[in-house]
């Protein structure tokens, strides 16, 4: 190839480069958002923050979003902001949901915003035809692995059955509460506890075997004594991972110094929201896994700032449970991170009444698929409609002059 061929090969890829994003963008119909509907479906636990609300986002050019999560009054507000709203610029309108009241959202309020988040990024990966994983940069995992919260169905039988079983379903961990037996007259002596939960813990390693997986959520009834007492006395029998070893405001304080004092890996956050809760747990490697889950944390827009975290960090993430659409999100999201990734997962095969199609699981994995955005389609015969949102709310927001936004 001569001189002039060469450079104008190199401009022409020069030109392309600088066209791509152009066609991206015009690749996008003009849109704006016109209603924000709330659903509420025949299995809502309203005594559980963490709901399975549905939200459907509609748009002018007949697009709309699903998304899962919180409770009508926090939805009600937290949709005001999207109204007249393009519903391709996600991360504007996360932030005007996260700063444009006078309070920072609190967990209850996050689970809103997270759950309309989700909607936006359905509405986007529809409009290009793309499951939301490839607009992450694709999938980097097979299939994610999984862990039952109450075991497999069957006949009741001994921890070491239990665990066995979970095992041969497929899965790749069997979980345990850390009850070591019956709770009587509601009262949990957790100083006593300790020892029972530790024999409980040896049945469980007979029962998962020598290269089986198994881990324990020690639900936050330890004090820091106790907390330690334990880790140290089920090192022997290697957990996977033990959660929530201390109360959640002690997170901070308490599980640094269990960092230092016991073996086994330590997971916390169900309870957190965004980044700045986990950052620095994660930042000094005091835990090995977060629980950080959708909508929980604000929805896929910051879950994707917890990932780049945890990544630079070599933390893993083990998400909390939580409905069936938010969890579809998950595999999405959790497929293009690199790091270790376990789902709690409860459906099995088990289908939803008013969810045609949400995800894909086969023996104990959940799989990502093609499905544009986040691959979930509902039955509106089966939900209750309980709210709709059509108005814009006016509230104080300032601009930099570069137009980014910051505080009012």
């Amino acid at each position: 190839m001569d001189r002039r061929t060469f450079l104008k090969s190199l401009a022409a890829v020069s030109a392309a480069g600088m066209a791509w994003p152009r066609r991206a963008e015009a690749s996008l119909p003009t849109a704006k958002i016109t209603r924000v509907r709330i659903l509420q479906p025949p299995s809502l636990n309203p005594t559980f923050n963490q709901s399975n609300m549905v939200v459907q986002v509609e748009t002018d050019a007949g697009l709309t979003g699903i998304g899962e999560g919180g409770t009508k009054d926090m939805l009600a507000q937290a949709a005001t902001a999207l109204i007249g709203e393009d519903p391709f610029r996600t991360n504007a309108i996360w932030q005007e949901m996260d700063m444009a009241w006078f309070y920072s959202p609190g967990h209850e309020k996050m689970h809103a915003v997270g759950a309309l988040d989700l909607a936006l990024w359905d509405i986007k990966g529809k409009a290009l035809g793309v499951p939301v994983h490839q607009l992450l940069g694709g999938a980097v995992r097979d299939h994610c692995e999984c862990y039952p919260t109450s075991g497999v169905p069957g006949p009741a039988r001994t921890v070491r059955d239990r665990a066995r079983a979970v095992m041969d379903a497929g899965y790749r961990a069997y979980r345990a509460d850390a009850g070591g037996g019956p709770v009587t007259d509601n009262v949990y002596d957790a100083h006593e506890r300790v020892r029972l939960v530790a024999a409980m813990c040896k049945e469980i390693r007979d029962g998962v075997g020598p290269n089986g997986d198994w881990c324990i959520d020690f639900h936050q009834r330890f004090d820091y004594p106790d907390a330690l007492r334990c880790c140290r006395l089920i090192e022997e029998y290697e957990p996977y991972f033990v959660e929530d070893p201390v109360r959640e405001e002690q997170f901070r304080e308490d599980i640094p110094k269990l960092r230092q004092m016991t073996t086994v890996p330590l997971a916390a956050g169900e309870e957190w929201g965004q980044r700045a809760d986990f950052n620095t747990l994660v930042e000094r490697h005091d835990i090995d896994y977060t629980r950080s889950t959708l909508p929980n944390v604000g929805g896929i827009t910051e879950m994707l700032g917890i990932l780049a975290l945890c990544n630079t960090h070599a933390v893993g993430v083990v998400p909390h449970f939580t409905g069936p659409i938010a969890t579809a999100a998950l595999i999405h999201v959790l497929s293009t991170f690199p790091g270790p990734v376990l789902f709690e997962y409860n459906y099995g095969t088990t289908p939803i009444d008013y969810l045609p199609e949400f995800l894909d699981f086969r023996e104990g994995k959940l799989y990502p698929n093609d499905r544009p955005g986040l691959g979930v389609t509902i039955d509106s015969r089966r939900l209750t409609p309980i709210g709709e949102i059509t108005e814009r709310a006016n509230r104080p927001l300032y601009q930099r002059p570069d137009g980014s936004p910051t505080h009012w």
